[in-house]
């Protein structure tokens, strides 16, 4: 019976030590801008401009838009994967084949990437 009073004790106590200890370390984040973060590992920053290289999987002119599988997105510490993009502008479509490897600039678009450039 002590035992158990013992360690009921020793684990409550310990709970609540681990909550004060999450408490305060939230403290420290007081007034810090969080604008902008992706709790995900992403830098989701608006305006920023990411860099990928890829092959052209799929075009679809009247959507404006393109697939890519693309190599890792560092600046995003995305893996590679395929993955379709809206065009800013439709006559980039005009420097993309499929199965052409190319450079691309892309930023955040709303819910998705727009491509900006295609080298």
């Amino acid at each position: 019976m002590k035992h158990t009073a013992t360690l009921t004790l020793l684990v409550t106590l310990a709970l609540g030590g681990g909550t004060a200890l999450a408490a305060d370390k939230m403290d420290n984040m007081k007034g810090m801008e969080m604008k902008g973060m992706d709790m995900g590992g992403q830098k989701a920053m608006p305006g920023a401009t990411h860099q990928a290289v890829g092959v052209v999987k799929e075009i679809d002119p009247k959507a404006g838009m393109v697939t890519f599988a693309h190599e890792p997105v560092k600046s995003l510490n995305w893996p590679a994967m395929s993955m379709g993009f809206a065009v800013k502008d439709k006559m980039l479509l005009d420097k993309l084949a499929v199965g052409k490897k190319v450079e691309f600039e892309f930023v955040k678009e709303g819910k998705g990437y727009a491509v900006t450039s295609v080298k």
